[in-house]
């Protein structure tokens, strides 16, 4: 697999569906990013937290989830591929008709990736010539359709209109992802890039630490950005959280996992000085505590209140730009609880003024923005505090347009 696909499974209300919980898991298993839609009838037949707890996402089920996303739209629009399973008379019905009035609809209609259906029904219902012509109409238009094989269906009956099972389907979904791939662009041939990602934390005593929200996500989608341009990549990965973590070993991308500010500086030193693009996504703490504890502390012990003695963590990018390497770009990152982009742009002057990266990405963070989400939006500027993009989307988006920025810079 050159890189995850992002894949969206459309759940409609037939009692096929326990099913299609097997399809996600295998999918996300796979090193996939997978987005259930299940309609209001689906839900019926397995729950929101299974979906959610096998996809590792919120399960949508409105047009009217996240309305200033624009979710109807985004969802299609970033899919690689859309397979519904199961695919129940009704919907197949819609598809061919193109009806839209439910979120599974729009979706399908808002994307141009290539669309999977599994069929599940009873065999009358299948064999209806009415359900006939809606098949061929969608053939017609080169959706992939994967069975229906011939079974036990629910109660007694047996005969053709058996879902697919899911290995079955999750091998149609991959195939026309893949058939839909470019060749891929290896501009990144040759190159050695070194990427911290997640956040660093500075222990108070073998229990508590200092942190932050980072969960390593932009980082994974650079890694995983560069890895599929041709780069020899490898991850400093500070407490990332399982789902990058687990897509960076199904690329097979090097991972070292470290704790600290000290640990990611130590890295850093070591591997930076032969990496031709140095990416520095990790939210790193700026102070520690001076002298952490070797027993956990006790709250009686401590009383109603207490001090905490910090001291200030390495300045690691300080100390990578005070050793320059020719040809190395390294890219920066400031992420900023501002109100507006003027701030915004104020605050990442600031920091490149101080400390003049090749490229600093900056962008805002709180208030639902920035850590843990799926999309980020960011302004980048260069050495010299000037805008060269504005990026948005989702995290692998903004990662392949920063690095579209690293090969325009001067050999």
């Amino acid at each position: 697999m050159d890189r995850p696909f992002n894949i969206v499974v459309g759940v409609a209300g037939g009692i096929a569906a326990y099913k299609a919980v097997l399809l996600v898991r295998e999918l996300v298993l796979a090193g996939h990013d997978v987005r259930v839609i299940a309609t209001e009838s689906a839900l019926r037949f397995v729950g929101a937290p299974t979906w959610e707890a096998i996809s590792r996402h919120p399960v949508n089920t409105s047009i009217f989830d996240d309305v200033a996303a624009v979710r109807h739209v985004a969802l299609g629009q970033q899919a690689d591929v859309v397979v519904i399973a199961p695919a129940t008379a009704n919907t197949i019905a819609k598809l061919a008709t193109g009806l839209a009035d439910d979120l599974l609809g729009t979706t399908v209609l808002a994307s141009r990736a290539p669309l999977v259906i599994a069929p599940a029904m009873h065999t009358e219902m299948w064999q209806h010539p009415a359900t006939v012509a809606n098949i061929r109409t969608l053939a017609g238009r080169g959706v992939t359709i994967v069975g229906p094989g011939s079974g036990r269906l629910t109660g007694a009956d047996v005969g053709p209109g058996r879902m697919s099972e899911p290995e079955e389907i999750a091998a149609a979904a991959l195939a026309a992802a893949s058939a839909r791939e470019p060749a891929p662009v290896l501009d990144l041939d040759g190159r050695r890039i070194v990427v911290t990602a997640g956040g660093t934390r500075e222990p108070i005593d073998p229990v508590r630490f200092l942190g932050n929200r980072s969960s390593g996500k932009q980082g994974a989608a650079f890694a995983l950005a560069a890895r599929a341009r041709g780069a020899d990549v490898t991850v400093l990965a500070a407490n990332m959280d399982a789902a990058p973590a687990a897509a960076l070993d199904a690329a097979g991308i090097a991972r070292i996992d470290i704790e600290t500010a000290a640990e990611l500086a130590a890295e850093v030193a070591r591997l930076a000085p032969a990496a031709s693009v140095v990416v520095m996504t990790a939210a790193v703490a700026d102070f520690a505590p001076a002298e952490p504890a070797t027993r956990k502390l006790k709250k009686l012990a401590l009383g109603e209140r207490t001090e905490l003695v910090l001291t200030r963590t390495p300045d690691i990018l300080g100390d990578l730009l005070a050793h320059p390497v020719p040809g190395r770009t390294v890219v920066g990152f400031a992420a900023e609880t501002a109100a507006d982009r003027e701030e915004l742009l104020a605050l990442a002057r600031e920091k490149i003024a101080r400390k003049p990266a090749d490229l600093l990405v900056a962008n805002a963070v709180g208030g639902g923005r920035g850590f843990g989400t799926e999309d980020n939006s960011a302004v980048v500027l260069d050495s010299a505090g000037a805008v060269v993009a504005e990026v948005s989307g989702s995290k692998r988006a903004v990662a392949d347009a920063v690095l579209d920025l690293v090969l325009r810079r001067p050999a």
